[in-house]
């Protein structure tokens, strides 16, 4: 469980932003429109990296695909869907939005892939 500490920081920090008011920079000149979604999809990609941190920490066996996997991303996806309910039902600065859910799924898939590169590195050079 150790392993998993970085991640439980990190995800105790994207609880906070996600729920701290932010100012409206959406019409900002210094800022482009998706700049949103690519924070949620930033946040995901750490979040997922840092549980494949500790599955790989915590296993002998590096496999492309088994429990571990699916559990993080389970994880993953389960935590995206509850900051946007956070966001909905506790605050009233903040909104709920589909497309920050799909930002975050697309950084959940982007820390999967990374990890099965990972992954099939480690087998080829123990291969």
């Amino acid at each position: 469980m150790k392993h998993y500490l970085w991640a439980l920081v990190w995800a105790i920090l994207v609880l906070f932003l996600v729920s701290y008011p932010m100012p409206d920079v959406s019409h900002s000149p210094d800022i482009f429109p998706g700049i949103d979604k690519l924070v949620h999809t930033g946040f995901f990609f750490v979040f997922t990296i840092l549980m494949f941190f500790g599955s790989i920490m915590n296993t002998k066996e590096h496999t492309l695909f088994h429990w571990p996997s699916v559990l993080i991303l389970v994880t993953g996806s389960l935590f995206a869907i509850l900051t946007e309910l956070i966001q909905k039902y506790f605050f009233t600065y903040r909104s709920f939005e589909y497309w920050d859910i799909f930002a975050d799924h697309v950084g959940i898939a982007m820390g999967y892939f990374a990890y099965l590169v990972l992954v099939l590195s480690i087998s080829k050079i123990k291969g």
